[in-house]
This record gives structure tokens, sequence and C-alpha cells, in this order.
């Protein structure tokens, strides 16, 4: 195993690493003593609940010596953030039982041990969902969430000190119970391969909320979870085995920012042995070979823990892997601190348009199961649309679902996905987007395909102008103002963007500007330089939704692009920017704002903190463009 720098740490990066604990401190992002000690006593119940279970499953199979009774046992173990001492105020617990080989999965498990559960006091929401690829009951628990996995291994007799990383024990073993027992392998495994637990451990939490601050945490959704955020900062670790926090979270973005993907992250070599389980290996394999990002388990077998992980959502990470190694950058030069790091990424009002999907059911248990499903199959519909629109729209989708105050929440919720145009895409004059058939084929093709569906499950999809985003989704229900400064940083962006493009000589630089303020009118989607709509010019407001029902033909947005004419209004705003500079005041005060305004793209990215550009070209007067989104259902 390489390393890169073995540098003790300096009297500099001892500071910096407390300025940066103190952040996790005043964010509250460990589980307080009382919630310890409620986790604790949790899992010591549970480990009792599953002891009396193999007790009672021992006596069922027929066995009636009482020295076997006795000796019955099963084990119970923890992986995820709660093993590897990241657990958060919130965080779930993720536990494996370990059984013998009489106790099956089918009727054991999910049935003697659910049916115990059920009688438990103090356990509620208890979901059992045996067809997932991992199979897996769901509960709470005295308030705390817990996600139990169950493994039957080929042994008689469950040794109080079995040794779970032993792959001895995957003979004769079928694929789930495999599957089963890789989180507490691969958690134990990370954890013997780091060199200091401690430093590993603050490091992965600033990551795990940098990660949800940016809206980039969640493998079901084709990020990166846990377990992948893990692996990724043990690696780190390895690199600098004596690196403080301080430095391994500033490494981190500075490798992973210049990673060539899809070059895997290992932590060790991969593993074979004489048994018939999958590991990862892209010369034999074609699926692995499509990987766009392989984050390799240390653990036999050898898998890519990130495979959800799509071009869309790889794009998206790598920006904000270069914004955040920019700004690392900046801290250590001591232009910046640590608290600009973790600034939140404004998804509502970073996009023009959006696509709102809400689902619901009609109990809390048929809600959970559905919300389950059509939300691991999210990602297919951002597949779907960049697929059907030519790859000229992109996605986003929020890593997350939001419910409205005013409905029971048990049984409903929203996810929303922003849409943007690609970056460097020229667009069409009146060009328009019709994702009718592609919403009916994600329903037909991929949430249909549930077999456990029941009437009542239902799933709308509509479309949404920025201005028309419900309250719900903003903290305490209020919708923040948006600020001059916004603004004004979202305009340099624009600039910045532009200014290699157009730093030609002066005459052609103006000759070309011309004709590019008459060809690109229709380019700039209203709201994408933060200036209003004409008040001329009203979207549509027929609803555009897709509904459950199979009789029912859905709807959903077409979206066409005009050109209307706002000079007036964007020559006022415009004296609303003089902080920019004595250029960009000039600019704006004459009307010349072409450049100032133009952008290619619908999407409005969360821009870094910029100073004010320089302006090597000149500015040409255009009208404004703006959107405008018809909704119309199918014929027939």
């Amino acid at each position: 195993m390489e390393i890169i720098s073995t540098s003790a740490s300096t009297v500099l990066d001892v500071i910096s690493t407390k300025e940066l604990e103190k952040i996790l401190v005043d964010e509250k992002l460990s589980a307080s003593e009382e919630e310890s000690l409620v986790r604790v006593e949790v899992l010591g119940r549970l480990d009792g609940i599953v002891k009396d279970w193999i007790k009672r499953v021992t006596m069922d199979k027929g066995i009636s010596d009482e020295e076997q009774i006795q000796e019955a046992n099963a084990k119970l173990f923890t992986f995820g953030s709660y093993r590897l001492g990241v657990a958060g105020p919130s965080t779930d617990i993720d536990a494996l039982c370990v059984g013998p080989c009489y106790a099956t999965r089918h009727d054991d498990f999910f049935g003697k041990l659910f049916r115990m559960l059920q009688e438990t006091p103090l356990v509620e929401d208890l979901t059992p969902v045996p067809d997932a690829r991992v199979p897996v009951i769901k509960f709470k628990f005295n308030g705390v969430s817990v996600d139990l996995l169950y493994a039957q291994l080929q042994f008689s007799v469950i040794p109080e000190d079995l040794d779970i990383l032993q792959d001895s024990l995957l003979h004769n073993l079928d694929e789930q119970t495999v599957l089963s027992l890789n989180g507490c392998r691969v958690t134990d495994r990370i954890l013997s391969l780091v060199p200091n637990i401690r430093n590993f451990r603050s490091t992965l939490r600033c990551l795990r909320f940098w990660a949800k601050r940016r809206g980039i945490y969640s493998n079901a959704m084709g990020f990166l979870g846990g377990i992948n955020w893990a692996l990724l900062v043990a690696r780190v670790c390895q690199l600098y085995p004596n690196a403080l926090p301080n430095v391994l979270v500033s490494r981190f973005f500075n490798i992973f920012a210049q990673w060539k993907w899809p070059n895997p992250v290992m932590l060790c070599p991969i593993q074979y042995q004489a048994m018939p389980h999958r590991v990862w290996d892209p010369r034999s394999n074609q699926r692995d070979r499509k990987h766009l990002m392989p984050i390799i388990t240390p653990s036999y077998p050898c898998t890519n823990s990130s495979y959800n992980v799509s071009s869309t959502t790889l794009r998206i990470m790598q920006e904000e892997f270069q914004r955040a190694k920019e700004l690392c950058e900046e801290i250590e030069a001591g232009k910046r601190t640590w608290i600009t790091l973790f600034e939140p990424y404004h998804f509502f009002g970073s996009f023009n348009n959006y696509l709102q999907i809400h689902i619901a059911a009609k109990s809390a248990g048929d809600f959970r199961q559905w919300k389950g499903w059509v939300e691991s199959r999210l990602r297919q519909l951002i597949h779907m649309i960049e697929r059907d629109m030519g790859g000229v729209l992109q996605c986003r989708l929020y890593p997350g679902d939001f419910s409205e105050n005013s409905v029971k929440s048990s049984s409903q919720c929203h996810y929303f996905m922003g849409l943007g145009r690609k970056q460097g895409v020229s667009p069409q004059d009146g060009e328009k987007f019709d994702m009718r058939l592609t919403v009916e084929e994600f329903k037909s093709h991929v949430v249909w395909m549930y077999s456990s569906w029941k009437q009542g499950m239902q799933m709308h999809v509509s479309h949404l102008r920025c201005q028309d985003i419900p309250d719900f989704v903003f903290p305490g229900g209020v919708r923040p103002p948006k600020s001059l400064n916004e603004k004004k940083r979202k305009r340099i962006e624009v600039i910045e963007s532009r200014k290699l493009k157009k730093s030609e000589s002066s005459t052609a630089g103006h000759s070309s500007g011309q004709k590019s303020s008459q060809t690109e009118s229709g380019v700039a989607l209203d709201g994408s330089h933060g200036l209003k709509s004409s008040p001329s010019v009203e979207p549509s407001t027929s609803s555009v939704s897709s509904s459950t029902s199979a009789s029912s033909h859905p709807q959903r947005p077409a979206v066409s692009i005009e050109t209307g004419d706002d000079n007036a209004t964007s020559v006022s705003q415009a004296q609303n920017f003089n902080q920019v500079g004595a250029t960009v005041a000039a600019a704006l005060a004459t009307g010349t704002i072409s450049s100032f305004c133009q952008n290619e793209s619908l999407e409005e990215l969360e821009p870094p903190e910029l100073t004010a550009p320089c302006f090597q070209t000149a500015f040409v007067a255009t009208q404004k463009p703006i959107i405008k989104l018809q909704f119309s259902s199918l014929v027939k």
C-alpha cells in the first residue's frame, strides 16, 4: 500500500483541526450521551429477543434435549455508521442477526421473530421487506430506527466469540446470506485498515456532513451513501497516515477532484477464494466494465459499493469535489474559514423548472413499502429523461423527501427534481421538451412492476416553476427572500464562464457579440439570470400529473422557449447591482447587458464566492428571453 506523505502534524494543523471539530460540535452531529444510552439499551433488549427466539425455534424443530436447547444461540452484530462510531442524533442502527443452520429466513426470521417483535412493547412501524436484494425487517424500538438483517450459517450452534471476518463462514451460503454478512464484514475490515481510528472518524463526520449539506448523500438515488464515504475517507487516511482531520479533509477533495474514474478506489488488493461468489472484475465481467465510479469493498467477496452511480450523479459529485477543493485551498491560505466549506446547496432556487413527484398510500404500512420501491427507482427516471431529451436536459434529484404540514405525513411525501439545460448546448428558439411519454414509460415499465402493489398506492408527477415551489419544503414553511448578493454572484459566474470563449480581438469580438445577441435570443431561459419575466407572458396553469389509475392518461410537461422584450425591466434591475464594480455598473446603466444576462443553461448552480471579474469584451444590447411552459394531455 503506497503512502503519499508521513509528515507529522504542525501546531497550525492542531489549531485548524480544533476549528473544524468545533463546527461538528456546534452542529450537534454526534449523538448525545442520553441518546447513546438509549441505543445501547435497545441493542441489549434486541439481543435478548433474538436469543429467546432461537430457543423457541429449537424447540419447534422437535429438539427436546434440554442441553441442546440451552446451547442454542443467535448472535447480534452491528455495522454501518453505528459500528464505525459516527452515528448522529437521528442515525438508525444497522444490525445483523446470525443464526444456526436450522433457523430459516422465511419461516423463522420473517415468521416467528417478526411476530415476537409485533408483541414487544415499544416496537412500532414494523415493516418486513423479504423480497429486497438484502432482506430486512425495519422497525422502531423505543424511538430508535433499526434495520435488522439475517444470516443463516452452516453451524448447528453459533459460538458467542464468532469471528465474522473469517472467509470460511461463506462456504455453501446463498447470495442473500452473503450480502447480509457483507455489511458487518466490510465495516470491521475498514476499521482494521485505517491507521488512526480517531482521525478517521472525525474526518468521516466532516465528509458526511458536507455531502448532506451539498445534497449528494444518498446511495439509493445514485449518489454515495454512508459506506461509500467511509471507504473514500479510509483510503485518504491510508495515504496520509499521520495527518490530522484538517489535512485529511483538504487532501480528500484534492485527490478525488482529480481522480480518473472509472479507476477503482481500493483499500487493499482484491481477494479471491475457491468459492463461487462473484468478485468485482471488469476484465471478465462486462457488467462491471460499465460501472462509472467503482469503490471496492475490502472483504471477500469484493464488490463495487457504488454501482448506483450514473453519469449524471457522477458529474454532479465531480463538480462538488472541485468546488470544495478550491475552497480548501483558500482556507489553507487563510482567505476563508471552515464554515464556508459547509454552506448548503440551495436546491430550491438553483433551477427554473422542477418536477414534483408525489407518492401516497392508504395506510402507513403500505406507504413505507411503496415509498421504498419508488425512491429506489427515481434515478431511472433521470436516465430516461436525459435519454429521451437527447442529452440536452440534465436533472438533479433532491436526495430526500418532504411532507406537507397539513397532511398526514405517514401516508404521503413529495420528491423534487431540478431540470436544467446541459451547459455548452445551444438551444433553439421555440424549443420544446415533451416528457409525457417518458413519464408514462417510467410508470409502466418501472413503477408498476412492483409485485406488492395495492389499491391506494399512487404516484403523481407534475411540473413546477421555481416561484411555484410549495412553502413546506423550506425550513419552518417560510420561503426565504432571494438576496441581491445571490443574484449578483450568479451573474458574475455567467461572466466568468464566458470570458474564455469571448477573449478574441476587440473588433472581432464586438462583431461576433452582435451576431450572438441576435441568434441566441432564445438561449437564456427566464430566470436564468435572475431578472423578472415579461408580464405579458404567463406560464400555463394547466396541471400536469401522472396518476396511478390504469384507466386515465397522465399529463406531463411540454416545455417551449419563447422570447420577449424586457429591456426596461433589465435596466431597472441593473441599477441594484452597483456593487459589482465600476465597469459592470457602467455597462448596466447604459443598458448594454448582453454578456451580463445571457446564460446558455436552464440551471442556476450554486456559485462559489467570486470576486468581480475583469471584462474583456464589449457589451451588446439584447432582448431578455423568457420561458413559457405549456401543458396538455395526450390526445385520445
